[in-house]
């Protein structure tokens, strides 16, 4: 039986983009293409809806013939994996401006005699002076001090627009987050991730952490997504989150995107084993940018905290480990060994610069 119009699937790697599409009649057409190849177009994702359908480059790609087009996306994985996102400031409650610094002071090499601590993704923190109680009791207004709108705007002004708002007991309490969301948007910053909206639960530490993530990520994807979605003129375009599950692209988020692509592979990977009748496996995907390996034992494995290039998450995902290391991994001499990427020699990094 014949669908209502042709439907596109297609994984945007960091090297190769893959574009598997299903014809009106019925029939599979596969399609790859480099990633990145800007004397020839600007996005992948496009360029091979343009040449699966047999587009020249100015012809008008006709919309009303795709039923459904979905993504799966590595631009948010790459951009944390080379910390290529948008500059972020982080506003915390006064005292804590190291709390996600300190983290929990895990040793995950208990004998290693040099500790190496992991990078921040937020470029600067300013406190607020506020405070709830854990029972709801505002011991402290928020403080809208000189200082605090000097230092937001100095932020600003240094070209920061996106900001991280976490706050002590703010996932329960979020009047205070709200307030200073209210300042940093009338200020101008056009992304600002509060952490009672992106994760609302307790712990400041992974709350704090999944807000910064959220806020130094969704203003590329934001980007990417606008962009394929404005090429599509409103054509239904559905994006893979990291816990396998399929989003409108207008509601896709920075902390669902980091495994996008991986996601869509563990999905199928077991589709396709079950298919010769095997119902325990494990997954190996080497990319040009990155390595993902996963296991399936009967059913989905998914994780809700887990660390992705040395970054903490809390967020439904699937478990995957992702190594910034794939076929296309640039080898270099830092002077005292050599080290594997986590840049790529088709230079995801690129793509990352392009949505900046």
């Amino acid at each position: 039986m014949a669908n209502q119009g042709w439907q596109f699937w297609i994984d945007r790697g960091g090297t190769f983009t893959d574009v598997v599409a299903q014809r009106p009649d019925g029939t599979i057409v596969v399609h790859k293409l480099l990633s990145e190849n800007p004397e020839c177009y600007q996005d992948a994702a496009i360029q091979g809806i343009r040449d699966v359908l047999g587009l020249t480059n100015d012809q008008p790609i006709p919309c009303d013939q795709i039923a459904v087009v979905k993504m799966g996306t590595t631009v948010a994985t790459n951009a944390l994996l080379e910390r290529q996102g948008d500059r972020t400031v982080l506003l915390i409650t006064q005292g804590f401006r190291d709390a996600l610094r300190i983290g929990y002071q895990n040793r995950p090499n208990i004998f290693a005699q040099q500790i190496v601590r992991p990078e921040m993704l937020y470029e600067r923190v300013i406190e607020v002076e506020e405070r709830f109680s854990a029972q709801g009791e505002e011991l402290c207004p928020v403080q809208i001090t000189e200082e605090l709108i000097r230092s937001l705007t100095a932020a600003y002004e240094d070209g920061i627009r996106a900001c991280a708002i976490v706050l002590l007991h703010g996932y329960r309490y979020p009047q205070h987050e709200q307030q200073l969301a209210e300042i940093a948007q009338k200020i101008g910053f056009t992304q600002i991730s509060v952490s009672h909206q992106v994760s609302p639960l307790m712990k400041l530490v992974s709350r704090g952490d999944t807000t910064v993530v959220d806020a130094y990520l969704s203003p590329i994807l934001r980007r990417y997504v606008d962009q394929v979605s404005a090429a599509l003129n409103n054509t239904d375009l559905m994006f893979m989150q990291s816990n396998g599950g399929l989003v409108n692209a207008q509601q896709f988020q920075g902390k669902d995107s980091i495994l996008s692509g991986p996601a869509g592979g563990i999905v199928g990977a077991v589709k396709t084993s079950a298919l010769a009748g095997f119902d325990k496996i494990i997954g190996f995907d080497m990319g040009g940018t990155s390595t993902d390996v996963s296991h399936f034992n009967g059913q989905y494995e998914r994780t809700f905290e887990t660390e992705v290039a040395g970054v903490r998450l809390r967020s439904p995902m699937m478990a995957i480990h992702t190594v910034a290391a794939g076929g296309g991994s640039i080898l270099r001499f830092d002077g005292s060994r050599y080290r594997v990427g986590p840049e790529s020699a088709l230079s995801s990094s690129q793509s990352s610069a392009e949505y900046r």
